[in-house]
Parts: C-alpha cells; structure tokens; sequence
C-alpha cells in the first residue's frame, strides 16, 4: 500500500475520533457528516418515547436523560408512559393498516422478544440504524451475544441495544443460609418449605420467565427451543417441564391455587417473612431495594449455577416515526458512556450496561468503578439465551389451560 495513503487513512481515523469527542473512539460505519446532518435535522424535534412507566427509577432516569438531549441537541423528549409494549405495536400496526406511512405518533420504542418479532416480520421498523451510530462502536457484541440476537431472532441494525438482564432469585440469609441452585434443587427446597415459594402469575413477565428457565434448564438438548414455535415442538420440549411444575404445585403459597399478580409483590412477601425467596430480571435489583432501606442487608442474590436466562433490551424507531433524527440522537446518546454509566448506578437505576467496559478510554472506564454493594451477585452465572420468540405466546397459553383455572 502506498505509505501516504495510509498516513492520510490513520489521520482520517484520528480526526474521527477527536470529531466524537473521544480520542480513542473507534470508527463507526457512517461518515461524520452524514451524522452532523442527522443531528442537524433533530435539533427542535420532539420525540414521543413510549417506555414502561412502572417504576420511579426508570422514570427519573429518562427524566434526566431528556434534560441532557435537550441541552445538547434541542431534542425535546417526551415519555409517553405504556404498561405494556404491545400497546404501542398495536398502534404502529394500526397506523399502517390505515395508510399512515408518515408522520406516526410512536417515534421510539423500548422494546425486545416476541414484540420486536412482531415489527420485524411487519416490516414496522425503521432501519437498520443501530450498527451506524456513534456510540455503538462500544457495544459489547461479543461478550454479550444477545445485543445481536433478541430472542433467537437478529437484530440486523433495526433495534439499538440499551441493557442487559439475568433472572436472578433473591432471599434473606437469616432465614435462607443455602439457596438453591437449580430448578432440581428448588424443587427439593419447596417440598422442605411449602407454601413459601412462588412466581407471578403468567403472562406476566416474570412469570413466564420462571417457565422459560425451567424449560430451558431441564431440557438436555435445547436446539428445538432455538427454532420457531411449532405444536409438535412445544409437546415434546415442554414435557419435562410440565412433569416439574406437576411436582411444585402442590407445594407453592396457596397450594398453587393462585398466584401474585407480578414480582413486585413477591419480593413485598419474601421481606414480610410470607415467602422464602424472591425473583427478578435485574441482577442489581436487591442491592437498589437494600439501598433504598426497603430490604435488609442480609438479603443476597444468586444465579443457578448452570447459568439463567438473559437477554439484551433494546431501542427502536417505527417505520413512520415522525422525528427519526431526534430518535437516532437520543438513542445515540443514551448508549454513550455517561448515560450508560449512570443508568448502571445503584443508587439511580442499576441496570446493567450493554457496553464493552474494559475497552472504554480510562477516563470513561472510571465512570463504571464501583465496590461490590450487599445484595448484588456474587458469582455471576453464565448467560443462557432466550427461546425463540414465537414460543411465549403458546407456552403461557398451555400453561394457563394446564393451571391457570
């Protein structure tokens, strides 16, 4: 190669990195004044950001998130609260079945699984966008595979990763000295202690998850839960699943009859001393209730050791979004490393970053420096990949016909 081409590509580089504030930042896919043009054009934007809104932290987050994206890049942004995201695929979908192919009253989404599944088939996304972004050059995409995969499904560039979960059980180490680490063990651990375990009733999110990780676990070979759903898949996969949660029934708070209506509320009864244990799909959970006073320090958490359900959630833009540059600006900054750190925090949110943090420059990296706190894992277990996507709607169906009456 000439070595003037190549002098002039490393400066090239350099005034890459030095243009996205960083030096050290790698290179990203599109070009500096591609997304000087993307930021032009969201200055004065107003982004209707549809989001959970059941929890205060969360909420203070994205409180803060839109005074900064605001101060920096003029975009206002607006939480529309949801308490469920199918709310907001539903009008996406209703708005193109109407001919409203511009100007949609979704601009962002927070979003993953079977509803990303959902827009993607229907081609209701916006996109691809997520790989293009500043800020994405430090995704962890290795070491996080499921940044790239939302539920056995790829990603392809159309949803941005924002954070990661693990489901995580949580107890009081005054009455609970040894956890159980598995589903086998758990099971053992009802019969000792009936009636002190339970999990939400499904289709609640927690609930299905506890149905996901006992499927997952107790199936050898997992490759027919990684393909899309079929009827003759789910009776073979789901039987060993079905024979546990025959065996744990008889055993769980109110003899399985009913069910808490979310976690919430079981993690409300393991700190009354009703329930044994507790379960969330955020590792730091115990450690932010801990340090809001609301659980003692006694509490810890554990993972089974052969390794839990985790996924990636994610940020998307709908295909007829009204601001796609404000949307591309806010998400941009929200995987940067300040916003990523803070939303980290313990004390503001504690959900875990999708960023590589070793890679990060050292000033960046300090960001994320933090003591283990009381209630947080202490032996992270591995990661284990969501099923397909399409196979949470039939799961909770056969298991509200099988024990929902």
């Amino acid at each position: 190669m000439n070595i003037t081409r190549l002098g002039r590509r490393k400066a090239l580089q350099c005034s890459l990195a030095l243009a996205a504030g960083t030096f050290g930042v790698p290179a990203f896919s599109q070009s500096r004044g591609a997304w000087a043009t993307i930021e032009a054009k969201a200055r004065g934007q107003k982004v209707f950001f549809n989001a959970w809104g059941g929890s205060e932290r969360t909420n203070s987050y994205l409180q803060w998130v839109a005074v900064e994206v605001s101060r920096r890049y003029g975009v206002l942004l607006d939480h529309v609260k949801i308490t469920d995201t199918a709310e907001a695929v539903k009008r996406v979908r209703g708005e193109k079945a109407s001919g409203r192919l511009e100007g949609g009253t979704v601009d962002m989404v927070w979003i993953n699984g079977e509803n990303f599944l959902t827009l993607k088939k229907e081609g209701l996304l916006f996109g691809p966008f997520a790989e293009q972004l500043p800020n994405y050059a430090w995704i962890d995409t290795e070491g996080k595979p499921s940044t790239r995969i939302d539920f056995s499904e790829p990603v392809a560039g159309m949803e941005a990763p924002w954070g990661m979960a693990q489901f995580t059980f949580f107890a009081d180490r005054t009455r609970v000295p040894e956890p159980p680490r598995s589903m086998t063990a758990l099971l053992e651990f009802v019969r000792r202690n009936p009636g002190r375990v339970t999990f939400p009733r499904p289709p609640n999110f927690h609930g299905t998850t506890f149905l996901k990780q006992a499927l997952l676990e107790l199936n050898p070979d997992r490759s027919l839960l990684y393909q899309p759903y079929a009827p003759s898949a789910l009776e073979r996969a789901a039987a060993p699943l079905w024979s546990f949660l025959d065996a744990l029934r008889p055993h769980l708070w109110r003899g399985g009859r009913q069910y808490p209506q979310n976690a919430a509320a079981i993690r409300q009864m393991m700190a009354d001393g009703e329930l044994a244990l507790a379960m969330t799909f955020n590792p730091n959970e115990a450690a932010n209730e801990i340090a809001a006073k609301r659980l003692p320090d006694s509490v810890y958490s554990w993972q089974n050791t052969g390794g839990t359900v985790g996924n990636t959630h994610f940020l998307a833009i709908p295909f007829n979004a009204s601001a796609p540059a404000g949307a591309q600006v806010t998400i941009n900054f929200m995987l940067s490393p300040e916003a990523q750190a803070r939303k980290a925090d313990v004390a503001v949110w504690g959900d875990p970053t999708v960023l590589a943090v070793d890679r990060l420059p050292a000033n960046e990296r300090a960001r994320f420096a933090a003591s283990p706190l009381p209630g947080q894992v202490e032996r992270p277990a591995p990661v284990i990949l969501e099923p397909h996507g399409s196979w949470v709607d039939p799961l909770e169906r056969e298991w509200l016909r099988r024990y929902g009456r």
